[in-house]
């Protein structure tokens, strides 16, 4: 069975939302990808999801919403986008924290940034989950 794996940060709108999306287009065959926050927001962040369909052909609008932690089930691996002393809690076997800075409101060239950071991290994960290396 595939584990579960959780990208949260607090309001669930714009970098645990791309690694969602990213997620299920780079490792859909290794791990379930899902997203959440403390808090929501009515709409993912319009850049991103602009610049993640403009890259990567996915239109986060029609696969995703923001969602509450509460909503998740039961997760085994939670990836904390980088919200400091403020970054909410979830029960998994497994916690890290990727420490990513929030472009919201920042260039384009700051969420391509982001963006390919994030695939990044999503490929190493996926590579680290297939390979046994976690929990």
């Amino acid at each position: 069975m595939k584990p579960k794996v959780a990208f949260i940060c607090v309001h669930n709108s714009c970098r645990s939302q791309i690694a969602e999306a990213l997620s299920k287009l780079f490792a859909a065959e290794v791990f379930e990808s899902y997203s959440g926050g403390t808090e929501t927001k009515p709409e993912i962040n319009k850049d991103a999801v602009r610049i993640v369909k403009k890259l990567y052909g996915v239109d986060m609008n029609e696969t995703q919403r923001s969602k509450l932690l509460s909503e998740l089930s039961q997760i085994d691996i939670a990836v904390k986008m980088g919200c400091n002393v403020v970054c909410p809690y979830l029960p998994a076997k497994y916690v890290e924290d990727w420490g990513l800075e929030d472009p919201t409101g920042k260039s384009d060239e700051e969420f391509i940034k982001c963006i390919k950071i994030i695939e990044k991290k999503v490929i190493d994960l996926r590579d680290r989950i297939k390979n046994g290396e976690m929990g």
